[in-house]
Order: structure tokens, then sequence, then C-alpha cells
């Protein structure tokens, strides 16, 4: 079986934002493909026990912006700590990715755009029109791309990745996978490194 970084996530997620590049620096590195797996974290939290961001302590939510404000300076990521469009359940913006995906292409930049339109060009990823003109600057057919979203394959495959993310033991996002090996966070990509350091050289 070919090695893959399987990677559960949320599309709104800041933490799956701060970790797409270094996800994608690896894999180039060592050549192994990304199996994106866009999932509906609500969904995950009910079936687990998670608790949404909006239900956390105000200490929780607190800190979670000093966390934020770090992993930007660290990475020289930039990010909006409050989006005007704050961050939704996701779904069309999974489903383009997806959409894509299906298509044979390599959607990391779509993927990453869309996440950078929400952290840190201040949009709203739930527009269909900002969709489209994302997936357009992205080298696809926005419109038509926007179109294959919407049908029903694209969602049966956004509830496949979340019941089989929840089967994998997934209980937040981003998760990520090697050799069925879990890590959980962005803050665990030094340690996925490793893992696949040990096993493969660079190519």
């Amino acid at each position: 079986m070919t090695d893959t970084i399987d990677c559960y996530y949320w599309i709104s997620s800041d933490w799956a934002y701060f970790g797409n590049p270094r996800m994608k620096a690896l894999a180039d590195r060592y050549g192994l493909p990304i199996r994106y797996r866009p999932i509906d974290l609500a969904t995950v939290y009910q079936r687990t026990g998670g608790i949404p961001l909006r239900y956390r302590s105000r200490e929780r939510r607190a800190y979670r912006f000093v966390e934020m404000r770090r992993f930007s300076e660290r990475l020289g990521m930039p990010i909006v700590l409050e989006p005007r469009h704050p961050p939704a359940d996701g779904r069309l913006p999974s489903f383009m990715v997806i959409a894509a995906a299906e298509t044979g292409a390599d959607v990391y930049a779509l993927n990453h755009a869309i996440m950078v339109a929400l952290w840190v060009e201040d949009r709203d990823i739930e527009d269909p029109a900002v969709l489209a003109e994302i997936a357009t600057q992205q080298g696809f057919d926005g419109p038509a791309l926007l179109e294959a979203a919407r049908r029903p394959a694209a969602e049966a495959s956004y509830a496949a990745f979340t019941d089989e993310a929840i089967d994998r033991g997934v209980w937040g996002a981003p998760f990520y996978f090697f050799r069925d090996e879990p890590f959980w966070g962005q803050d665990r990509l030094d340690m996925l490194a490793e893992a696949v350091a040990a096993v493969r050289q660079p190519v």
C-alpha cells in the first residue's frame, strides 16, 4: 500500500490553516500524497464528547487568542483573530474541495486559499460568489466547480469522511494519520515528521 498523509480537518479551523503549509512541505519532502478529508466538526464533537467553541468557558476562549497570536508570530502567518464572518459550518467550502479532489487535482492551493480568505483576508467563505472567485483564481472553472459542489455526491463524501474520521478515533481537528498512527493538532507536525523520517527517505 502506498504511504499517504491523511488529513482530517474542519475547513474553518484556524489550527488547520496554521498547519497546512508545513504539512504540504513535509509531504513534498518525502514524496507523500496528502488525502484531504474535510469533516463536519460539529458532528465529531456530538459523537465524541467535544465542546464547540461558543460553549466553552471565557477562560478557555481567551487562552485560544493567546495561542493564535503565538503561532501567528512563530510561523510568520498573519491571522485575523475575530473575523467579521465568524467560522460557520464550512459545508459548502468543504464540498468545493471534495469536488475538486474528485477531478484528480491537487487541492492544496484551493484548500489553503479558502482558509486564507477567512483568516487573513476576512472574507465570507460561505458566500458562493466568493468561493467561485477563489476557485477561478486557483485555476479551476469556478462556477462549474461550485455546481459540482452542490451535487449530492460531494455531501455524501463529506458525511463519509466524517464517519471515517470518528471510526479512526478522531475527536478534534486537524488530525493527521501516517501508517495509521494518529497525530492531533498542527503542533504535532514535528512528531509526524519524525515518524515519516524514520521509515522514508527524502525525494
